[in-house]
């Protein structure tokens, strides 16, 4: 219990933007991150041996708990709802999480909202996207730091820097909040590659690659969002942080793979870094090399487990023996598709002849996911 409520006292809010001054230690986990983060940098530097350092960050993981001056960055008046705050009218009972983990926080749980699909008050919607984006920028600033200590310690230029994260994270949208679901807003993820010398063009002796910006005294401006229609997976990033590190890329596994030691079902990206749109569908065709050629991926997979086919307690993350559907999902750029079956958690089978539930969004007609036309019969 570290957020201080109006009241004075301590509670295990949702929502915590914090003095760290007052935290335990008078710091919080991300920056001890940081600073420990650039402490080996430093320790690379004298050893100057290959490393591979990875850095997990917590935020903005929930709870949201942050230096509150970040508050300042996203005023309250300024916070909108969700593009689509309601639950759609055709979404399976069974695709809909009902958001058990931020239920048992002190603050949502005293707004005594009903379940499963409560909603919440429009005010704490707002709240929420709030400290989430104030806990994004907390985030963004400690990267900016790490990344401003490489080129304090002089490896910029041969340092290969990733970013991603794990999952993503509802919003409201669909009525949702957290992860558990197969909506985009839950699977996407953010996926950035520096390789000096072919996502950056070379710079001068002395010149800084990450300057820092602190985002209190930068004049903040929109960056125009970039679109792509390609699809990958985080089943790639291996093979290509091989084939960036000179390592032997590993191969593509069987269809039966328990008995190979190591392979991957991901492809390396690397062509892609810098070649344009017309370079990949002039070479895609005729090429049967898998790791040289431009073989885009068609499909994202991804898949949720669920113990009913109706909202319950253990809904968003229910124990193996417990699980008796899987909504599996395929995702192209042109449509989303997820099945919802019967699952054996025994002997890990699924069952596609058992389909309990289905969805289907055109990307085109509906990015938000908000219109299933799965049982449309002109879809069908």
């Amino acid at each position: 219990r570290t957020c201080r409520g109006k009241d004075g006292k301590l509670y295990a809010n949702l929502v915590c933007p914090v003095d760290v001054t007052e935290m335990p230690s008078g710091t919080l986990p991300d920056i001890q991150s940081t600073e420990e983060a650039i402490r080996l940098l430093n320790v690379m530097k004298t050893n100057k041996q290959k490393f591979f350092l990875a850095v997990g960050y917590h935020k903005p993981h929930i709870p949201l708990r942050y230096p509150q001056e970040f508050l300042k960055l996203y005023p309250l008046e300024n916070i909108t709802l969700a593009p689509d705050p309601w639950v759609p009218e055709k979404l399976p009972s069974v695709a809909y999480n009902p958001w058990m983990d931020i239920r048992q926080r002190d603050d949502v749980e005293a707004l005594n909202v009903s379940f499963p699909y409560g909603p919440l008050p429009d005010d704490f919607q707002r709240q929420i996207r709030q400290s989430y984006y104030a806990a994004v920028s907390y985030l963004d600033m400690q990267v900016g730091l790490l990344l401003n200590a490489l080129d304090d310690v002089g490896l910029s230029n041969s340092t290969i820097v990733v970013f991603t994260a794990d999952h993503g994270w509802s919003l409201g949208e669909h009525g949702e909040w957290a992860k558990y679901s197969n909506f985009d807003v839950a699977t996407r993820v953010p996926l950035m590659f520096y390789v000096p010398g072919m996502t950056t063009s070379s710079v001068s002796q002395g010149e800084r690659i990450f300057p820092y910006l602190d985002p209190f005294s930068h004049i903040l401006g929109l960056v125009p969002q970039g679109r792509s229609k390609k699809v990958v997976e985080l089943v790639s990033l291996f093979s290509t942080l091989a084939e960036l590190a000179g390592l032997q890329v590993p191969p593509v596994c069987p269809e039966t793979s328990f008995h190979v030691a190591l392979c991957t079902e991901g492809a390396s990206i690397v062509r892609y870094f810098n070649a344009s749109e017309e370079k990949v569908e002039e070479e895609k065709d005729g090429c049967d090399d898998t790791y040289r050629c431009f073989n885009e991926e068609p499909v994202a997979f991804s898949q949720y487990p669920r113990p009913a086919d109706t909202p319950q307690w253990n809904s968003d993350k229910p124990k193996l023996k417990d699980i008796r559907i899987m909504g599996y999902s395929m995702r192209t750029i042109d449509y989303r598709y997820t099945v919802w079956v019967q699952f054996n958690p025994n002997n890990f089978s699924a069952n596609f002849e058992d389909v309990h539930a289905g969805e289907l969004y055109m990307v085109e007609t509906d990015p938000n996911q908000d219109y299933n036309i799965y049982n449309n019969t002109s879809h069908g």
